[in-house]
């Protein structure tokens, strides 16, 4: 506690033994500069850990699209040979059925 607080107190009433309690009190309660900094350092600490993980997080994630995309990719291009495989067996199958009926026609 100032001096100047100490001495308005004293103006204001207080004897000398409240002043010294409340100086006391103040002192054990009231957070100092060095403990605002503290705080203030731990705090800037925790929000760059916070930053570097939030980092990381979206590295992760942008990794996990892109195999998703390469996985995506991989799933069309066998819709496409699966596609391509039940078109020619299907045309197979019209190509002997006109066969099998061209036959039947002949022999009846």
């Amino acid at each position: 506690m100032s001096a100047s607080a100490i001495l308005r107190l004293q103006k204001a009433g207080f004897t000398a033994e409240q002043v010294e309690a409340l100086a006391d009190f103040m002192d054990t309660q009231a957070a100092s500069k060095a403990d605002l900094e503290a705080a203030v350092h731990k705090l800037d600490l925790a929000i760059s850990e916070s930053r570097a993980d939030a980092k990381a997080d979206v590295v992760s994630v942008r990794g996990d699209f892109a195999m998703l995309r390469a996985d995506f990719a991989g799933m069309q291009a066998d819709l496409k040979l699966l596609e391509q495989r039940m078109t020619i067996k299907l045309g197979t199958m019209v190509a002997i059925a006109i066969g099998i009926v061209a036959a039947l026609v002949k022999l009846l």
